[in-house]
């Protein structure tokens, strides 16, 4: 058995201030990294989801890469075995976890993608952000106001909820689309997001910018609207019109600004070859910030679409590596991914690039998949319709290990299936209900197959896997549930429920208190610093 390194809080803690490329992950599962806290430059990776998303989260091998848990022992040694198992080799765990972290003197913070989160408040309280409040824009509305209201959250997002005469123009969108969706000067524009940040982003993207009109961000979004008792829109549609000749040329300008106060230049094609040559030794993400119709229409090989709001409000997900090279591909006038790494570059991270990249570079077509380990060898698998026929007879039991979908999506799951958890699997086969086969699904059946592949111990049931998981039961026409209804195998493993009016009060009265503090506490860790740059 290999042995796994491990580090010291002090020696983790000197290291990550010496700004040598260092990645640190904690493993925990449920919503232990939000509610809990968690070291402020580690990304969430729970053990159950480790080979789905390591490689695009840590792509080099060989990078410096420190695990955490509670107490250093629960999951750490397990996920750095895995993580060694994938290739990694610079892999160690934090001696103590989290809880010697915390006894060497140093903080946690809480929330979930918080550094991103704390940036929109920081950057709230240092820039004066203009902000509406849900009841000023209703007497507004009312009033018969000329108002532009962009809603800065991705198109699903949008649809779910929206505010009313919402138009939706997501993220890095924002500033591409401003100029024909508000071309007179003199409209208002009011952006919108689900809460706060993305909305204080934005507002202050096109402040940054010189946008001449006034600007304002709805404070606390579609959350505050509910909560004043308005009425939202459901299944909106309306999208800010790619740009004109005219609103790109406008656009194009106000790129200019943002490139010269951020110190932004375009990245040339030797130097990007060279970046890529260089991928072994120092990190390397290359980011497709375009639309998802504009990427699968043509793409840089070996680049990954992330669209630039998501990038920013959600950079945790998608860098694990601070220290990385990120390249942020786009089409030549540059306007979505500078705006985009004027905002990475406040977030404090240093390398970070645009590149323009011109249409006959865009050669790989199509989607592209997340990078994975190869599949392991199932234990057994078991075709759709066989476990139809199995289930009808009461002689087989369905657990689903998808973790919970995010609120906009609605989930769907075999009727008659438990959620359960890759994590605690082996130790609860013996309470699951039911007689005959054991059968593990997920969405596309992948979590499920490395699932079944881990040590599960004896039992007296057969453990098989959904062949093409969730949905391929679903595409076989066979019948499904939605929503939040599916049992838990574990009531600590239910997924979340919807939260009445009063619980969505104190969870946004909780989250503004949180914004008030996170700054302090950020100057109190002192390991992440968001630069402040000047007009």
């Amino acid at each position: 058995m290999t042995l796994i390194a491990t580090i010291t809080p002090h020696d983790l803690r000197a290291a990550a201030l010496g700004g040598e490329e260092l990645a640190v992950i904690d493993v925990r599962e449920g919503d232990a990294y939000v509610a809990n806290g968690h070291i402020s430059i580690a990304v969430e990776l729970p053990l159950s989801e480790l080979e789905l998303k390591a490689y695009a989260l840590l792509p080099r091998l060989g990078v410096r890469l420190v695990v955490t848990d509670d107490d250093g022992g629960s999951l750490a040694p397990l996920a750095a075995a895995r993580l060694a198992g994938l290739g990694y080799t610079g892999v160690s765990v934090l001696e103590g976890g989290l809880a010697g972290w915390q006894a060497a003197g140093f903080v946690l913070i809480t929330g979930q993608h918080a550094l991103s989160k704390a940036l929109g408040e920081v950057v709230e309280r240092r820039d004066h952000t203009p902000r509406i409040t849900a009841s000023q824009l209703r007497d507004r509305f009312a009033a018969g106001e000329d108002l532009a209201v962009l809603d800065t959250r991705p198109l699903e997002e949008f649809n779910h909820i929206a505010l009313p005469d919402g138009i939706a123009a997501p993220g890095a969108e924002l500033l591409f689309r401003v100029f024909d969706a508000a071309p007179d000067p003199a409209t208002p524009i009011v952006v919108n997001c689900a809460g706060r940040t993305r909305a204080i982003i934005g507002a202050q993207a096109l402040i940054n910018a010189g946008v001449p009109n006034p600007v304002v961000s709805l404070e606390n979004g579609t959350a505050a609207w509910l909560l004043d008792g308005l009425t939202p829109a459901h299944g909106a549609t309306r999208e800010a019109a790619a740009p004109s000749p005219e609103g790109l040329a406008r656009a194009r300008q106000a790129q200019q600004r943002l490139a010269r106060r951020f110190g932004i230049a375009p990245l040339s094609a030797d130097a990007l070859e060279a970046f890529r040559a260089d991928a072994a030794r120092r990190t390397l993400y290359l980011f497709d910030i375009r639309t998802e119709r504009e990427f699968d229409a043509g793409h840089l090989p070996g680049s990954r679409h992330v669209p630039g709001g998501q990038l920013v409000q959600n950079t945790d997900r998608f860098i694990g590596s601070r220290q990385g090279r990120i390249v942020l591909i786009d089409t030549p006038d540059l306007v979505r991914s500078t705006i985009t790494a004027s905002w990475l570059l406040q977030l404090g991270l240093h390398d970070v690039h645009v590149y323009p990249a011109e249409p006959g570079e865009l050669s790989a077509i199509g989607p592209v998949a997340p990078p994975l380990p190869p599949l392991p060898e199932p234990r057994g698998v078991i075709a759709p319709l066989e476990l139809s026929r199995l289930l009808a007879g009461g002689k087989a039991t369905v657990l689903d290990l998808d973790p919970a979908e995010p609120y906009f999506r609605v989930r769907r799951f075999i009727p008659g299936s438990f959620v359960a958890r890759r994590s605690t699997l082996a130790a609860r086969l013996a309470s699951v209900p039911g007689e005959g086969p054991i059968v593990l699904t997920s969405g596309d059946g992948v979590l499920a197959a490395f699932a079944a592949s881990d040590p599960l111990g004896p039992g007296t049931r057969p453990v098989l896997v959904l062949q093409g998981g969730t949905e391929a039961w679903i595409a076989a026409g066979l019948g499904f549930q939605t929503g939040t209804g599916q049992p838990a195998l574990h009531p600590s493993e239910a997924l979340p429920q919807p939260l009445s009016l009063p619980e969505r009060r104190a969870y946004l009265d909780a989250y503004v208190a949180w914004g008030h503090s996170i700054g302090a506490e950020l100057e109190r860790d002192g390991l992440v610093r968001f630069p402040a740059i000047p007009a």
